[in-house]
């Protein structure tokens, strides 16, 4: 979490790192869900406890933001953790909070503008926009960022964590018995009714299908 914990307001912001293999919850037996190495520190800073002994009115923080790289290891290790939140803190989702972070993909910068001419882009459409924005009269230069760590703290605070200027997606339930099947489905230990899925719903034509809703605002 190094630019993360140097980037935030300690005012109101904590920054918990985490690495390593994330358990998934949904083939572990319960006990090895309590107790766990990665699983027990989330459970200790959030202070509500989990299961039978979840109480939302210890929770020490409102909103619960999973911070992420955009690549596929990382949207694994945000899966494992919102089945880890719907299964045994249910209610943080119910409640509106838990989000998901949106890093920007992408620095344009306008070449001869010294660095000061720049525009963060959070998709390829936007980044070609600004391209075409930026490249008027002179060159531009696109950084993709391949990881959160390639940001420095004033960055990654101006562009992920800044409440007046970030992009969260608030994690959402609106059909709790259709989010448990799927999760049985895709987080399970059967193979043969995950393949299914994947194999009926899947775009495979396109490289990204799925374009959800994102929730920009301000607040603590």
């Amino acid at each position: 979490g190094g630019s993360a914990v140097g980037g935030r307001n300690s005012t109101y912001q904590a920054i918990l790192p985490l690495w390593g293999k994330m358990l998934n919850v949904e083939k572990a037996r319960i006990d090895k869900v309590f107790g766990n190495d990665k699983l027990t520190p989330v459970v200790v800073a959030l202070g509500t406890g989990i299961g039978d002994d979840f109480d939302i009115e210890k929770l020490r923080y409102h909103k619960i933001i999973i911070m992420a790289d955009a690549d596929v290891d990382d949207a694994h290790i945000r899966t494992l953790l919102l089945t880890f939140f719907f299964r045994y803190m249910p209610e943080l989702i119910e409640r509106g909070h838990i989000f998901l972070a949106q890093p920007p993909l992408f620095k344009v910068t306008a070449k001869g503008s010294k660095g000061k001419n720049f525009r963060y882009a959070f998709s390829d459409d936007e980044r070609d926009a600004f391209i075409e924005e930026l490249g008027g009269s002179e060159k531009v230069d696109v950084q993709r960022y391949k990881g959160l760590g390639e940001m420095d703290p004033e960055q990654l605070w101006e562009t992920t964590m800044d409440p007046e200027q970030r992009k969260l997606m608030q994690v959402t339930i609106e059909d709790a018995a259709l989010a448990d099947r799927r999760i049985t489905i895709l987080m399970g230990d059967k193979v043969e009714p995950r393949r299914d899925y994947i194999t009926e719903h899947a775009d495979f034509n396109k490289p990204d299908n799925f374009e959800a809703p994102v929730n920009q605002e301000g607040g603590n």
